[in-house]
């Protein structure tokens, strides 16, 4: 599990419209230590939006962080982001494989 007790890992959903979009905002967050991965899903999303049904293709990423760095990385998706309200979650790490969690470590400061 973790030897550093002070970090809480998290998994961050964000979508966004477009591949483009996506990997522009997974790169800045590496680049700018926010984040040590994010993986990148083609999805489709259903949802009401101003009360009315939307079905979309969208992008998902799956960002790997520390929960400490929620706010900052939150701030940066929102500047780079195109919808008016995304979609910024985080989900915590209960367990994990000790050694890519020390990866997570080294990459997000």
């Amino acid at each position: 599990m973790n030897k550093n007790s002070e970090i809480q890992y998290s998994v961050v959903l964000v979508t966004v419209p477009s591949q483009t979009e996506a990997e522009k905002i997974a790169q800045n967050l590496v680049e700018s230590k926010l984040a040590a991965c994010v993986s990148l899903v083609p999805i489709k999303s259903i949802y009401t939006w101003q009360s009315e049904l939307y079905k979309e293709e969208e992008w998902q990423l799956l960002i790997k962080t520390d929960l400490a760095k929620f706010e900052s990385l939150a701030a940066k998706v929102k500047e780079l982001h195109s919808y008016e309200v995304p979609e910024i979650i985080a989900l915590p790490l209960v367990a994990g494989y000790a050694p890519y969690l020390a990866w997570i470590s080294e990459n997000v400061s």
